[in-house]
C-alpha cells in the first residue's frame, strides 16, 4: 500500500521526515545508573526504531529538581549529554531523526527523590498523583509554592537543557506539557492559585509555558521545537477536563499560532473514530500549524485521520515497543507483535532491545 498517508513524507517546521509516523515519547526506566545517563542500550533501542519519520525521546529531566520517576535519564549534566550524543549518532547513522523531550514533574514528584525535601509546584496544593520512588509508588504530598526566583531558575534549567540537546546532536526538542507535569500544573486553575505574573487568569497561567518556550527558542529557533499537550487529561484530584479548562486550552492553541512551532503534539481521548476525529477537528479549528495526533491510534485510524487533512502526522507509542520495524510492518502489511507489559519499565535489554524485526516463516 505505497499510497498510505502514514507512509508519505512530511515537513514539520525545519524537520523533514521520510514518513508521517512519529514514535511517541515513552518512559522505559532503563537509566539504571547513578548519573541517570543514557547508555549504549539506549542507543541500540532508539536506533532500532529509526524507521520512524521522527523519534521523540522519553521525557528527560531538565534538572535534579525535575525528577519524579526512578531510572529516567536527564539532560542536565555533561555525562548525560555525552550519553545522548551516542544515541543521536546511532539514530542518524540508521537514517532517522530524533528530538529530545524535556520533562519536569514539579508538584507530582515526592520528597524521596530529593533527600526528604518537598517538591515545588505553582501553589502549595497537592495534585493527588502518585510518584514512582526508589521504594515504590507513593502518594504525592502538598508541595512548596515556587518563589519568583525559583521560577526564573527553572526557566533557566530548560534553556540549559536546550543547549545540552544541541551539543548532543538532536534534530530538535519537544516540551513535555502533558498530563500532570509541571507545565500543566501552571495551566491548571485548581493547582495554580498564584496572584503574581504567573497566575490569576488563564493568560497568566500560560505565562510559564510561554516563558519556557521563549528560553528554548533562543537556543533552537521555533521551527525545531514541538510542544506536547493533553487538554482532555484527567488524573489525580486536580486534573479533570471540564469545559472551562478545555476553553482555556482552545485559547492557548490560538496563542501558540504566534510561536511558529515545528508542531503541536496533541493527545486525544479514547472513543469511536468519529469522536476522535471530532476532537482533533476542535484542535484544528484553533491551531493552524502542524499537528501530530497521539493516543491509541491504529494503522487504519492513522491513515484515515491523515487522509481527512485534520492532522499532519500521527504518533504511536506502545506499538513501537514490540515492533522496532513498525513502519516497515505498515508498509508490507505484516502483523504487529505484542509487547510484554511486565518489562515495560523494568529490566535491561529484556523487553527493550530484544524484540526482533518481522521475519516470514
Amino acid at each position: 500500500m505505497p499510497t498510505q498517508p502514514l507512509l508519505q513524507p512530511v515537513r514539520l517546521g525545519a524537520l523533514e521526515l521520510a514518513n508521517s509516523v512519529v514514535m511517541a515519547p515513552m518512559t522505559r526506566a532503563r537509566a539504571q545508573n547513578a548519573e541517570l545517563a543514557p547508555t549504549d542500550l539506549h542507543a541500540t533501542y532508539y536506533a532500532q526504531r529509526a524507521g520512524a519519520g521522527l523519534i521523540v525521546t522519553e521525557g528527560t529531566w531538565v534538572s535534579p529538581d525535575a525528577i519524579g520517576f526512578i531510572n529516567v535519564p536527564g539532560i542536565y549534566t555533561d555525562t548525560q549529554t555525552a550519553g545522548w550524543a551516542k544515541v543521536t549518532e546511532a539514530v542518524h547513522a540508521a537514517g532517522g531523526r530524533i528530538v529530545s523531550q524535556f520533562g519536569h514533574l514539579g508538584a507530582a514528584s515526592h520528597p524521596d527523590h530529593f533527600g526528604g525535601r518537598l517538591p515545588a509546584g505553582p501553589s502549595a496544593i497537592n495534585p493527588g498523583e502518585k510518584s514512582f520512588t526508589p521504594s515504590g509508588p507513593k502518594d504525592t504530598l502538598t508541595p512548596r509554592a515556587y518563589t519568583a526566583a525559583e521560577i526564573a531558575d527553572t526557566i533557566a534549567d530548560y534553556r540549559h537543557a536546550a543547549e545540552n540537546a544541541r551539543r548532543a546532536g538532536f534534530d530538535g526538542v519537544e516540551l513535555h506539557a502533558q498530563g500532570p507535569h509541571l507545565i500543566p500544573q501552571f495551566l491548571n486553575p485548581r493547582l495554580n492559585q498564584r496572584t503574581d505574573a504567573y497566575g490569576g487568569s488563564s493568560e497568566k497561567r500560560a505565562k510559564f509555558l510561554l516563558d519556557v518556550l521563549d528560553a528554548v527558542t533562543d537556543v533552537w529557533g521555533s521551527d525545531r521545537i514541538g510542544v506536547k499537550m493533553s487538554p482532555g487529561w484527567t488524573s489525580g484530584t486536580a486534573f479533570t477536563a471540564a469545559e472551562e479548562t478545555l476553553a482555556d486550552y482552545d485559547q492557548l492553541l490560538k496563542k501558540l499560532n504566534d510561536s511558529d512551532l515545528a508542531y503541536l503534539h496533541l493527545l486525544g481521548t479514547a472513543g469511536t473514530t468519529e469522536e476522535r476525529i471530532a476532537l482533533f477537528s476542535r484542535y484544528r479549528a484553533h491551531y493552524l500549524g502542524n499537528i501530530v495526533a497521539n493516543l491509541g491510534f491504529t494503522q487504519t485510524l492513522g491513515n484515515e485521520i491523515l487522509d481527512r487533512g485534520i492532522v499532519n502526522a500521527v504518533s504511536f507509542g506502545a506499538p513501537f515497543i514490540a515492533n522496532p520495524d513498525l513502519v516497515e510492518r505498515f508498509t508490507q502489511g505484516h502483523p504487529l507483535a505484542d509487547g510484554d507489559r511486565d518489562t515495560y519499565y523494568a529490566g535491561h535489554g529484556e523487553g527493550y532491545t530484544d524484540y526482533p524485526a518481522f521475519t516470514a516463516g
